[in-house]
């Protein structure tokens, strides 16, 4: 399949084209609200689908925003538009984090092109959990990447929310490295540190086989 980015979709004041895997990094979940609020509720309006990846502690303060900007939130998951899932519960199940597990998750997510109740859906996910779970963030760099070949097939957009408070340079900058647009600072860009899946995977692999060997000689 591939995608044909119908609609005329804004994030942050700029149109959407052929990429919509987005890294958007905030201060904290107010100043992300107040950029994500209005591309949230303009969805609501061209009736796509919502699904939204929250942490458990900020379930009831994310629809309580939902519903002060209008959004019938109760009568909006009856009809599935609205789908609110805790990120522990759809990243972590288990306890474990697994890329391929993830990938046909987020395949199930997607609306793409199929004929169905919503020609799209924009994705909202709350990547906190990554913070709390350190041990997990490497093949969560590795899983951002890779998702990118799944997002190039469908029309959805997907907004993965970092809090610059909780991470540290280095993951910034790998997360920066796995989006093809960045949202920083209020302002969305054509992100200049992406690199495509193919040749990030490929130097994350090689990258592993020289700390293997390092390890190895010491």
């Amino acid at each position: 399949m591939t995608a044909t980015h119908h609609g005329h979709i804004r994030l942050a004041g700029e149109s959407l084209c052929r990429h919509r895997h987005i890294c958007a990094f905030f201060h904290n979940s107010k100043e992300a609200f107040e950029i994500l609020g209005p591309f949230i509720l303009d969805g609501f309006r061209c009736e796509h689908k919502a699904v939204h990846l929250v942490s458990a502690d900020k379930r009831e303060d994310h629809i309580t925003r939902l519903r002060c900007e209008g959004i019938d939130t109760d009568a909006s998951q009856l009809t599935g538009q609205l789908e609110i899932r805790t990120t522990v519960d759809a990243y972590l199940k288990d306890g474990l984090f697994d890329q391929d597990r993830m990938v046909e998750e987020f395949s199930a997510m997607a609306s793409g092109n199929a004929s169905g109740a919503f020609p799209l859906s924009r994705i909202v996910c709350d990547m906190g959990w990554a913070a709390d779970s350190p041990e997990h963030l490497q093949d969560l760099i590795e899983f951002e990447s890779r998702v990118n070949e799944l997002w190039e097939q469908h029309d959805d957009i997907v907004v993965c929310v970092y809090d610059l408070a909780r991470f540290d340079g280095g993951t910034v900058v790998n997360i920066m490295r796995t989006h093809p647009l960045v949202l920083i600072g209020g302002i969305l860009r054509e992100n200049p540190f992406y690199i495509p899946p193919t040749q990030f995977l490929a130097e994350l692999s090689e990258r592993s086989e020289k700390g293997g060997q390092s390890a190895a000689a010491e």
